[in-house]
């Protein structure tokens, strides 16, 4: 998650898992912003029918911009294209409408039989539990800060797998942070844990990691520091 443009980070990480095309990666969300290299990261996963990226409240933001140029009257498409690609002041050159089509279908959430990947979190219903996933709203699912908090461990039959802010401001470092169920004495496969925090803080620290849904191990890669 909040890979943030660091392509060179994101490459070395998919070296270091020995990532091929057996494998599935799911993304969960901001790929842009900050980073050097956003649009060229975004085509790179766009490209790969294996790997799955989310919604995140970048992106999200992006699109408000573009959707508002979009239904403007009578609007210019090249002239669209131009002010889309500013906003990028790195790398913006590679923006076209086939990635743009691609950032507008990104879905806000995935959910799987064990697992469910959301940029932010899911809010707390009752009794704890975690509401369903479908009936969060938008801005909840990609702003929401409130899931992140450690004595937040809900009631859940699915691990829940979020980003948005990261995990230093909690413990101090960028690494995963992994949240066992209530009642789970150990972590062997996914449905013992309640959620994990899986923003390392690629552009922020230099940290990017990745967690194996089937073995439950985590894996870093850090950028060389000048």
């Amino acid at each position: 998650s909040d890979i943030h443009g660091e392509y060179d980070l994101f490459i070395k990480l998919l070296e270091k898992i020995k990532f091929s095309d057996n494998d599935e990666m799911y993304i969960g969300g901001d790929i842009i912003d900050k980073g050097e290299n956003p649009i060229k990261l975004a085509r790179f996963i766009f490209s790969k029918p294996n790997m799955h990226s989310i919604m995140g409240n970048h992106e999200y933001d992006f699109l408000k911009l573009y959707h508002s140029l979009m239904e403007s009257e009578n609007p210019d498409y090249d002239e669209i294209l131009s002010r889309l690609r500013a906003y990028f002041p790195s790398d913006g050159h590679l923006l076209d409408y086939e990635t743009m089509d691609r950032f507008d279908s990104l879905p806000f959430y995935i959910e799987k039989e064990d697992f469910i990947i959301v940029h932010a979190g899911i809010p707390i219903g009752k009794d704890n539990r975690v509401i369903n996933v479908k009936d969060a709203s938008e801005n909840e699912l990609v702003y929401d800060r409130r899931f992140k908090n450690p004595n937040v461990i809900p009631l859940t039959d699915k691990c829940i797998f979020f980003g948005h802010t990261t995990t230093d401001s909690i413990c101090g470092e960028g690494k995963i942070l992994a949240y066992k169920k209530r009642g789970a004495e150990r972590i062997e496969k996914i449905t013992d844990l309640a959620k994990v925090h899986i923003d390392t803080g690629a552009w922020a620290n230099g940290v990017l990691g990745c967690f194996c849904i089937d073995t439950c191990k985590v894996f870093y890669v850090s950028k060389e520091r000048v």
